[in-house]
């Protein structure tokens, strides 16, 4: 089966470099939303349902059902996928589950991107700064510096338009009332990631609650961070393998 890896904000598909280099995997795809590494073309809707339908007509150019693994509102849109297009996947990993709790409350940078004014000034500060001073953020916030500095080169003035559309399309109670959905991802086995130094996308208790409902499995890293991929990636690549090695075998990759 096919590994589809999805990144989120405000990230290159570069911070999945040092975990991809763990797997060693050779049927592996990196899709970068639109305005995330990727163009964004006039038009484009960058909104929470934008990038799901974005995501959907993706995979399916694919032959058949993909293992789908996000990050961040990489790990968004795979939700947005599983809950609405399970046709399209064998498996599903996310780690940012944990939004889609009734009782989330966005961070404090995402609520300053959701207010008028507030937001346009602080995109123009974070996306329009110097090339070393993104790496810098990049690497005080917890991404090594040799993939800060290819995920830095790829931050421009599209990814902070999209950044104000996407979040402003999310602003609560978007998220919750979406969540009222999870349910429907458990149509498909799920792997809800939890690392447990990572505090944007929601309490412990409201990923492993979130996992619960979209039943999903969790694999909880302990001590890591948001971008755990890129911390120890040997220590996320395991956790990947033994979700995919507990899935069944698809009957068309049986021999007789």
């Amino acid at each position: 089966m096919p590994a589809v890896f999805v990144h989120g904000n405000p990230e290159t598909a570069a911070v999945w470099t040092p975990l991809l280099r763990e797997l060693g995997r050779d049927d592996v795809t990196c899709l970068s939303p639109p305005g995330f590494g990727a163009p964004l073309p006039a038009g484009f809707e960058a909104t929470v349902g934008g990038y799901r339908d974005w995501l959907s007509a993706e995979l399916e150019a694919f032959d058949e059902p993909v293992d789908l693994v996000g990050h961040d509102w990489g790990g968004g849109h795979v939700l947005g996928v599983a809950m609405t297009r399970p046709d399209l996947l064998r498996s599903w990993v996310s780690d940012a589950v944990g939004i889609f709790d009734p009782d989330y409350v966005w961070h404090d940078l995402a609520r300053e991107w959701q207010t008028p004014g507030d937001g346009e000034a602080a995109v123009a500060r974070r996306f329009g700064a110097g090339l070393a001073e993104r790496v810098a953020s990049l690497v005080d916030r917890g991404i090594t510096a040799p993939v800060a500095e290819q995920v830095a080169a790829g931050q421009d003035e599209a990814m902070g338009r999209a950044v104000l559309t996407l979040y402003r399309s999310a602003a609560q109670p978007v998220m919750a009332r979406l969540g009222e959905h999870l349910p429907g991802a458990a149509r498909r086995p799920g792997l809800a990631v939890v690392a447990t130094a990572d505090h944007v996308g929601g309490t412990e208790e409201q990923r492993h609650r979130s996992a619960a409902r979209a039943g999903a499995a969790t694999a909880v890293l302990p001590g890591l961070g948001h971008w755990w991929m890129v911390q120890e990636p040997r220590t996320g690549a395991r956790a990947l393998r033994t979700f995919w090695g507990s899935l069944p075998i698809p009957q068309s990759s049986v021999q007789p």
